[in-house]
């Protein structure tokens, strides 16, 4: 659960993998319905990446305008704790409500634990899904 700070506790897990990157990180979401949490260095790799041109190609200014406004550099505290801004948590519904924390090879993703079951429910993962895995070799 966020604390009535609107910190999250990050689980033990995670957290040994951020610890490996440092106590700096950048807290946004695409859309507003899930929290990402990026070390800060993976998401300065990915500004880099926005600053390559095209500059100006739809998709990115989508990415930048919305990651820009539900953004923000937060410090994991020594408890393992990351704050997320208001307007965040309170669109992605996050405040005070039951959590679901998920591992997502350089980022973390919060959701809304009621949220992302019900994501689960209704986009579940298919054969069609695992055949264009098999194609990437996974």
């Amino acid at each position: 659960k966020m604390d009535a700070q609107g910190r999250i506790k990050v689980p033990t897990a995670h957290r040994r993998i951020l610890d490996d990157y440092g106590p700096e990180v950048y807290v946004t979401s695409l859309d507003g319905t899930s929290v990402r949490i990026y070390p800060l260095e993976e998401w300065e790799k990915i500004e880099a990446k926005m600053l390559e041109p095209p500059k100006m190609l739809p998709g990115k200014v989508k990415f930048l305008r919305n990651t820009s406004y539900y953004g923000q550099l937060s410090t994991m505290d020594k408890q393992g704790r990351i704050s997320v801004q208001p307007h965040l948590r309170s669109k992605a519904e996050v405040e005070r409500e039951e959590v679901a924390v998920i591992g997502q090879l350089n980022f973390l993703e919060v959701w809304n634990r009621g949220r992302f079951e019900s994501q689960l429910e209704t986009d579940p993962f298919t054969e069609r899904d695992a055949q264009a895995l098999a194609e990437l070799g996974i």
